[in-house]
């Protein structure tokens, strides 16, 4: 009887890396920039390939859960969307040699877009990240999106922000960042991360929009004009779901209240997440 060599598939569901460690996978050096040999990483460790086919397996994704007790859940069906392109625009910000994309170590949190940073030639893109290697990849994915823009390339990546204003694409960028962070932390097992975890919230909550217009009140003055006068009741509604979620004001408001400050424990006794190792600094993908 013939037997096939298709390995069976394995019983492990996921891979999770430890803070500061990378996986060592067979034929990689370790010696690549630290966010470059983790996206490879993370392109290929944890999943199993359909024997012959290459199609992708994704485990069940797993609840989000946030300290207030607040939870996402995920369906499949979507996580499997969002591998898909997740991991060719990967391979794109590994590969393609038009572009450059560097991350830094941020001393503490701070926002993607605070220090964002593309040259006027639009082909390399600077941002800092608290150290989360987890958290980087979802900062990457921004400064690519934002790279395409500049260099007339979002027909390919973000169709629907082709030709749009620039609250709009601000809106579809971080739609699609919120979408690879809820991703990552139900496949991968990501631990949380403050900053993006609002955002992804806020998305799938309903108050993408919301969101962005009170954490950056003064930007996109014409958008928030609008915002406030099509519904003037949205903004209360809006801070009255971030308080009882985040259980602290949401960003942009911070400081009109004594409430609990980012990172700190949600309860009396509750211990505060713990901070991951800083990633190597380095370029977010090797050249050749």
């Amino acid at each position: 009887m013939h037997k096939s060599r298709c390995p069976a598939p394995p019983v492990r569901r996921r891979a999770r890396a430890l803070p500061g460690r990378l996986p060592k996978l067979p034929g990689r050096s370790p010696k690549l920039p630290a966010p470059a040999f983790l996206a490879l990483a993370w392109a290929g460790a944890a999943f199993a390939f359909a024997c012959g086919s290459g199609q992708v397996q994704l485990p069940e994704p797993r609840r989000l859960v946030v300290y207030s007790g607040e939870r996402l859940a995920p369906p499949k069906e979507r996580m499997e969307e969002v591998d898909a392109w997740v991991r060719e625009q990967w391979d794109s910000i590994q590969l393609d040699p038009s572009f450059m994309i560097y991350t830094n170590v941020a001393e503490g949190p701070v926002y993607p877009w605070e220090t964002l940073e593309v040259n006027e030639a639009g082909d390399t893109a600077r941002l800092e990240v608290q150290g989360r290697p987890g958290a980087a990849r979802s900062y990457t994915i921004y400064a690519h999106y934002h790279l395409m823009a500049a260099q007339d390339r979002l027909d390919k990546w973000l169709p629907e922000a082709v030709g749009v204003g620039a609250f709009e694409l601000e809106k579809q960028v971080l739609s699609r960042v919120a979408d690879v962070w809820v991703y990552q932390r139900s496949i991968f097992d990501e631990p949380p991360y403050g900053l993006l975890d609002e955002l992804a919230y806020a998305k799938e909550s309903g108050y993408l929009e919301d969101f962005i217009l009170t954490v950056r009140p003064n930007e996109f003055v014409e958008a928030r004009k609008a915002w406030s006068e099509s519904d003037p009741t949205r903004a209360d509604a809006f801070r009255e779901w971030f308080l009882r979620v985040f259980e602290r004001e949401p960003p942009g408001l911070r400081g009109s209240s004594p409430a609990r400050p980012l990172g700190a424990a949600a309860r009396p006794g509750a211990p505060a997440p713990k901070q991951a190792l800083a990633p190597t600094r380095g370029a977010s993908r090797r050249t050749t």
